[in-house]
């Protein structure tokens, strides 16, 4: 279903694109050309959503790959032609470029070769940008209160966005980091798989994971592309020995405890009250919850620090 509304949303703005550089940049002799082109280009995306997950061969693993970066590009195809229509609104008043050049040929290719250039460029900078793994260090002063431990150094990740396509040599690096950082535990803030069903992750992907070292364990919650995905009952995790915490909490060698909730998308997720209802104030209160909304209800309880994703270093400067 997720990639069905995806799908909607990939469609519309594509025939908008489709139309306005038909009407702005394409000459007469070229409009077949064109149109065939540009359907068979923006039809790769959503034909490949729907094709069996399976046994596929090189080629179509090749096709999915290249594929995953239609979305994106389109997207900023999208925008870009959009903030060209706005530059011809702004043009009719200030005259800066005339009717007659704009019918001209190269002006028409310089424009249009412009507008794919500035989104392509984008894409690879994205690329570039999901393969880097960058380390944000935090240093946060909780109370001890009974716990017998004094320090405790915490890994947090969200949002990767498994998908069946994602390189494994990815995960591999990020488990290299995470172990390299010697954590005490490791949390994953949600929305780790993407995705319409379970084949969309892989005996492999599962397996690097579970070679994270911690001393306590890792543990995570769903966010809503797991709901999306259907993978909110929690497979893939439970193979790679990730401890959802789904509306529950855990005492962690009394050294804390350990709150996870349920993503919003879930209508009957239990309010942090009915959570926090089997801990203590002896120990210090660790919370997990995919979107960082509800703070004000969060700060008025026990809790005393809270873990989320979502907002793809929305919420925090730096």
């Amino acid at each position: 279903m997720f990639h069905l509304y995806l799908t909607l949303a990939y469609t519309i703005p594509n025939i908008y694109v489709f139309f306005r550089i038909n009407h702005l940049f394409i000459g007469k002799g070229y409009k077949l050309w064109y149109t065939l082109i540009y359907i068979l280009l923006a039809a790769v995306y959503p034909l490949n959503r729907y094709l069996p997950d399976n046994d596929m061969n090189l080629e179509m693993q090749i096709l999915d790959t290249v594929s995953g970066y239609f979305l994106p590009f389109y997207l900023y195809l999208f925008l870009s032609v959009l903030v060209y229509d706005l530059f011809l609104l702004l043009n009719l008043l200030l005259n800066v470029v005339s009717a007659k050049t704009r019918k001209l040929f190269l002006y028409r290719f310089y424009s249009l070769s412009a507008l794919i250039f500035l989104s392509v460029a984008v894409v690879i900078g994205g690329v570039i940008n999901l393969n880097t793994i960058r380390v944000s260090k935090y240093h946060v002063i909780l109370p001890k209160k009974n716990s017998n431990i004094e320090n405790l150094r915490v890994a947090f990740v969200s949002d990767i966005h498994i998908e069946q396509n994602l390189n494994l040599g990815f995960l591999e690096q990020f488990v290299q980091k995470v172990n390299a950082l010697q954590p005490d535990i490791l949390l994953y803030g949600g929305d780790i798989v993407e995705g319409d069903n379970e084949h969309e992750t892989s005996e492999a992907m599962e397996s690097v994971l579970k070679q994270v070292q911690t001393k306590y364990g890792t543990f995570g919650v769903v966010g809503n592309h797991e709901f999306y995905g259907g993978q909110e009952q929690g497979i893939f995790f439970s193979r790679a020995q990730i401890t959802l915490l789904n509306d529950t909490i855990i005492n962690i060698d009394n050294a804390f405890y350990l709150a996870g909730r349920y993503d919003q998308h879930f209508r009957n997720r239990k309010s942090i009250g009915e959570i926090l209802q089997y801990s203590s104030a002896e120990l210090p209160i660790i919370l997990m919850d995919h979107r960082p909304t509800q703070l004000q209800e969060v700060s008025q309880t026990a809790v005393n620090a809270q873990f989320s994703g979502h907002t793809h270093n929305g919420q925090l400067s730096g």
